[in-house]
């Protein structure tokens, strides 16, 4: 910028100068003398004026010594001083008189407003009439398709880049080999699928798979949101739509993705436009497209949502959309290869292993695994790691799954007493019930909006839940509850968000999943009514009779899991003590911690614990003077490569002379 306003000056300068140059020039050459009009008359009297121009109410001229003069003649007095200068033109024969014409303005000036408004006209009229063909700006476009092409850029995603989901590349593979190979499948009589819906949870890769998908197919590939094809305008979402496939049609064949489909395939019938609706309208049209009268050969539609029980059954019908493919949660191995792509491009530590990962991150889906990753190398930056360790990974996956970290939040002696009990409560009636998940982590540090948390996780992944899995659930979530009121003698409303899951598990259990006693094997849920959107109000389909009997089965099998809770606490009040102190001197501990300390004591375990952090305070050490030996080795190198260069350079002085040939 200094320099641009250095450059700047020079031409400043420059123009100060001629600016000066030309003011004083006109300083100097200005000669005129201004008369009064009494001067003037004087001067003309006495024959001094050799000459004299009129125009209008100003005079100029010349005096007989070669002066120039201006004056200004009164209105009034033109009459008699035009008289007096014809009578002196009269008596002297070498006075000069001059008219200055009026100014006029050339023709071609006259008429250029004339011309700039005729052409302003044209230019407008031009680009109204392009508007109005879909071409120029976004004025008269509304109905064209917002669909953008996928080309091929220097970052191209392939399968190879997806990890998992071997059945789901394996149906998106067939229709990039028919794009390649028709006919291999038309020889046969195969009809390729029109339509694929990719279906699963959101953050499961269903864009992720169609992008690889456009990467491998070599062909035009459009991709388009469902929420563009619906504005505020009635009909811009079909014209849209048609749009679309008119352009698909000339670039065949070719692959149209429709994310998030559901914005614009909702079932007919649900809203209030009815049949005039504008998102029914667009449905209609994406219906008849897909396949209708006209021919469509040649463009395969791929769509993706996480709400598939909420699109139209027309839409869902072979012949649209033939396939739906389920892409669903990942499991252990497909996790840790996951996992294995995230962190190809970060520099991990040996001491990662991501098989021990991936068990420990079970419903985690492909986008949380990234987001752990990120995380890990975030925690590494601000711990100032070259290289990401395991304990930067575990605590990533604790903040995704709880939140930040609060250790500066002020939480006074009393609340840290009945949170460490409560967190106690949770832990040890996970640890006495059989077949519970193991505890994986005890704190009583806020995260998010918990005070504290105890964290479990499956040794293995699973489909299905139990009935008795789904009880030791409920136990284990009244523990903080019963902790509060054997050990404090009182109950605090952190117990919230506990109570809550229970009465949703609970009401579960006997309206979905008919695992009372007394109902038999009828389910009564109604939620999905509602969830469709289908009517505004719910309809039980039961009687108040049945009613009453859900909310005495739901109320048991709550108050069963409460007393079962408080007779096992009441078994272990010394471990609940001892876990308790536990949390409240080291305020997180392990799993393997928690396991010490149960089974132990709270001394072997503060003995355990400042081994450990003495050895992983070695560990660290080390690691830094490998990482400052490893800078040296490195320093000396370069500087002998160096010094073998300047070595080279002096016994072959002419080594860098370069000649021409």
């Amino acid at each position: 910028m200094k320099k641009g306003l250095k450059g700047a000056s020079i031409y400043i300068m420059i123009f100060i100068a001629i600016l000066v140059f030309v003011t004083v020039n006109g300083v100097n050459a200005q000669k005129t003398v201004e008369l009064t009009y009494d001067e003037f008359m004087l001067k003309l009297g006495n024959d001094q004026i050799k000459e004299v121009q009129i125009d209008g109410n100003k005079v100029t001229g010349a005096l007989l010594d070669g002066s120039e003069f201006s004056t200004y003649v009164p209105s009034m007095l033109a009459l008699k001083t035009g008289d007096v200068i014809v009578q002196y033109m009269a008596d002297n024969d070498n006075f000069e008189l001059n008219g200055i014409p009026p100014a006029t303005t050339p023709f071609l000036l006259d008429i250029l407003p004339t011309i700039i408004m005729i052409l302003l006209l044209v230019v407008f009229w031009f680009v109204f009439m392009q508007n109005s063909q879909g071409g120029g700006s976004k004025v008269m476009s509304f109905g064209k398709s917002r669909a953008k092409v996928v080309k091929d850029s220097g970052k191209k995603i392939t399968f190879a880049d997806v990890a998992g989901l071997k059945e789901e590349k394996e149906e998106m593979q067939e229709i990039v080999d028919f794009l390649k190979n028709p006919r291999k499948y038309l020889s046969l009589g195969a009809r390729i699928p029109k339509g694929i819906l990719m279906v699963g949870p959101p953050g499961t890769g269903k864009t992720y798979l169609s992008k690889a998908c456009a990467g491998e197919a070599g062909v035009p590939f459009y991709t388009i949101s469902g929420s563009d094809f619906v504005e505020m305008f009635v009909g811009v979402g079909a014209s849209r739509v048609r749009d679309l496939f008119e352009e698909a049609k000339k670039n065949s064949p070719c692959i149209v993705f429709i994310d998030e489909i559901d914005a614009v395939g909702r079932r007919r019938g649900a809203g209030l436009g009815g049949g005039h609706d504008e998102r029914e309208q667009t449905l209609n049209q994406l219906l008849v497209e897909m396949d209708g009268f006209g021919d469509n050969q040649g463009v395969i539609v791929i769509a993706a949502t996480n709400r598939p029980d909420i699109l139209d059954p027309a839409l869902l019908r072979p012949g649209r959309f033939d396939r739906q493919v389920m892409v669903g949660v990942p499991d252990v191995r497909e996790r840790e290869q996951i996992i294995k792509i995230h962190s190809k491009n970060k520099p991990v530590a040996n001491d990662v292993d991501f098989a021990k990962l991936a068990q420990s991150t079970p419903g985690f889906t492909p986008a949380d695994l990234e987001n752990v990753m990120n995380e890990a190398a975030l925690l590494s930056a601000r711990k100032d790691d070259k290289v990401i360790r395991m304990e930067s990974i575990k605590e990533a996956i604790t903040k995704v799954i709880a939140g930040v970290e609060k250790k500066s939040r002020i939480v006074s002696d009393k609340e840290r007493r009945l949170t460490a009990y409560h967190e106690a409560g949770h832990a040890v009636l996970a640890q006495v019930l059989p077949e519970s998940d193991p505890v994986h982590q005890v704190t009583i540090i806020p995260r998010g909006r918990a005070g504290g948390f105890t964290m479990q996780l499956p040794e293995e992944d699973r489909s299905y839940a139990t009935k008795k899995g789904m009880e030791r659930e409920l136990i284990i979530l009244l523990g903080g509850r019963v902790a509060e009121s054997l050990v404090l003698g009182d109950i605090s409303t952190g117990a919230q968000n506990d109570l809550s899951r229970v009465t949703k598990i609970a009401k579960a259990m006997v309206m979905k999943y008919a695992m009372s006693d007394n109902l038999g094997s009828m389910s009564y849920d109604t939620e999905d009514e509602v969830f469709l959107g289908r009517d505004f109000t719910s309809m039980k389909n039961y009687s108040e009779h049945v009613a009453a009997e859900i909310d005495r089965e739901v109320r048991n099998i709550v108050d069963s899991a409460y007393d079962k809770a408080k007779s096992l606490l009441e078994e272990n009040l010394d471990k609940l003590h001892v876990i308790a102190e536990a949390l409240l001197k080291f305020e997180t501990i392990s799993g393997e911690e928690f396991l010490l300390a149960f089974n132990e004591g709270i001394d072997v375990l503060a003995d355990k614990i400042d081994t450990v952090k003495t050895q992983v305070e070695e560990e660290r050490r080390i690691a830094r003077e490998q990482e400052e030996l490893e800078r040296i080795a490195y320093e000396k190198l370069k500087a002998q490569k160096e010094k073998e260069e300047m070595e080279r350079k002096n016994d072959n002085p002419f080594s860098d002379v370069s000649t021409n040939s």
